[in-house]
């Protein structure tokens, strides 16, 4: 049986969303803009969703714990559904205004909340907006 890939993508939608490379046409696209934006504050617009204070700000001032839970949810029912059924691809792509805090913690929680509760998964992480400025994708 193929192994389940999984692309996990952070994006701006200024940019617009990323299309699905398997051909599929598909996946999940969640909409991170409703959640309070840390790129509105001085300190931490050159930063990103990786970065401490950014995450911190995240975790104890907005409601992206909850956001999460549901979009966990959510994806956990595909996943389980697909892994049974011997899918080979699924996508899942959390979008903001300028791809740089929250689709980027988003994106990387997602990749790791798979990672640890599927281990049977194969997990692709990409930042697009980051990648294109030549971010390092670092481990999360």
């Amino acid at each position: 049986m193929a192994k389940l890939n999984i692309n996990v993508r952070s994006f701006s939608y200024k940019k617009g969303i990323p299309t699905d490379p398997t051909g599929n046409g598909g996946g999940f696209v969640f909409d991170c803009r409703g959640v309070l934006n840390p790129g509105r504050i001085k300190e931490y617009k050159t930063q990103t969703g990786r970065d401490e204070a950014v995450k911190k700000y995240l975790e104890t001032e907005t409601k992206i714990a909850i956001f999460l839970e549901g979009a966990f949810n959510v994806i956990d029912i595909s996943i389980e559904d697909y892994l049974n059924r011997g899918f080979e691809n699924l996508e899942i792509n959390f979008g903001c205004t300028g791809g740089q805090h929250r689709s980027v913690y988003s994106a990387d929680a997602t990749a790791k909340h798979i990672e640890e509760k599927f281990p049977e998964a194969q997990v692709t992480l990409h930042h697009v907006v980051q990648e294109e400025k030549n971010w390092i994708n670092e481990a999360y």
